[in-house]
Formats: C-alpha cells, structure tokens, sequence
C-alpha cells in the first residue's frame, strides 16, 4: 500500500472503526484511542498492508486487542490494590485541607501552575519559567499574585469561622 493509499483508507475508514470500537468498548476515548494507535501500527508495516487483503478489519482486530489488553492490564491493577489495600478507615480532610483545595481552584490557572511546581514540585523559578514557557519574571508574578490571593482566601475563611465559632 503506497502512502497515498494509506492516507485514503485512513480518511475513508478512521471514523467508521471509532464508531465500531466503540459499541465494542462502550468507551468512546478508549476506541478512539486504540483505533488511532492502530492506525500507527498498521503506519509503521504499511507497505505490506494490502487494499486486498481488508486492512480495515486488520486495523479493528488490532485495535480490539489493544482495548482488551489495556482492561487487563486495568483489572489487574485493580485487583492488586484491593488484595494489599489496608482496609482501615482514611480519616476526611480538615477544614484547612478543604479551604485551601478551594482557595487553589479559584486561582486563575496560570497562578495555579506556577503555585504547584512551586510549592509542591519544589522548582526554582527558572525551571518553572523553562518547563511553562514563561519568562522568569511572569513566574514571580504568578507567584506573588498566587500568594495574595490565597493569603486573602484563606484569611476570609479564617474570619468567617471565628464568627460563627463566637456565635457558638
């Protein structure tokens, strides 16, 4: 099959067996997932794919036997973590876990970002700003700006708290 074949039979048939896997799968990004890795597969061997030998039906079998050996590999892991969960109780996050989750979403996402690989990464400023692609100086900003709000945030919850803790 030449390049131009394959480029045809993919436009021809790409969402035809996305449909398909997925009445198989049940799961319309795990067929679209498959099916385009497939699709890959089929790409790096297509000059032995064949328009007369029914390439669709080789790019569905591999496609179902890709979704079928990632719900093993799924269930298998799910089944280990059952069989070495500890069946003890997690206690519920405090309040402050809770504000503070809340205080982060209400951040714009930039801040939000910079704020994790911050904080939680424990980046410097340089590696946020190569890995994000911002200059460092929007990095500080991002950072000074994330602090401030969630200072505010978290400063306002503390207030309402303590007024309803008096009117206890």
């Amino acid at each position: 099959m030449t390049e131009e074949e394959f480029t045809e039979f993919y436009a021809h048939s790409v969402n035809r067996l996305i449909g398909q896997l997925y009445v198989m799968t049940g799961d319309l990004h795990e067929a679209q997932d498959v099916v385009h890795e497939a699709f890959v597969r089929a790409w790096g061997d297509h000059r032995h794919l064949s328009v007369d030998k029914a390439p669709e039906a080789w790019i569905r079998t591999v496609a179902w036997r890709l979704a079928v050996s990632r719900w093993r590999r799924v269930r298998g892991g799910r089944h280990a973590w059952i069989r070495r969960a500890d069946m003890t109780t997690v206690p519920e996050p405090g309040t402050a876990a809770v504000d503070l989750a809340t205080a982060l979403r209400s951040l714009p996402t930039r801040q939000r970002l910079c704020a994790a690989l911050f904080y939680v990464c424990d980046l410097p400023v340089e590696q946020i700003a190569a890995e994000t692609g911002m200059a460092v100086g929007t990095v500080k900003t991002h950072l000074s700006r994330a602090r401030a709000a969630l200072a505010g945030s978290l400063a306002e919850h503390s207030n309402r708290e303590d007024r309803s803790d008096r009117r206890r």
